[in-house]
């Protein structure tokens, strides 16, 4: 069971264009944003939509399909695992950042027109 102690699966669309870097070392990298919905019925049978919104990073091959492929609106599958960071402010106070990190994106819906 060790191969899925942290893996995450989303399916979703990108809440905006990925940001594309590359570190110091020359691995690329890509950061985007990704809207996960889902709708239930309340207790009065109300129809609610949930929206999660999860922080991406893909690194090089990865992070070159969606410099070329992912853009805002598009749905995509994902599967990664969770990764939290925590870092002290200019005030000193502790902050911390929870990302997915992708290890495989599939894109859903229709192609992209040409």
């Amino acid at each position: 069971m060790t191969t899925i102690s942290n893996t995450c699966q989303f399916i979703g669309r990108l809440g905006n264009e990925p940001t594309i870097s590359t570190t110091q070392n020359g691995k690329k990298k890509a950061k985007f944003s990704l809207a996960a919905s889902e709708t239930y019925r309340n207790a009065e049978g109300k129809r609610v939509d949930n929206t999660t919104w999860v922080n991406i990073v893909a690194w090089d091959g990865l992070a070159t399909i969606a410099e070329k492929y992912l853009h805002k609106g598009k749905q995509i599958a994902l599967v990664g695992k969770l990764s939290t960071r925590n870092y002290e402010d200019k005030n000193g106070q502790k902050q911390f950042y929870t990302e997915i990190v992708a290890s495989d994106i599939l894109m859903l819906g229709e192609k992209d027109p040409e």
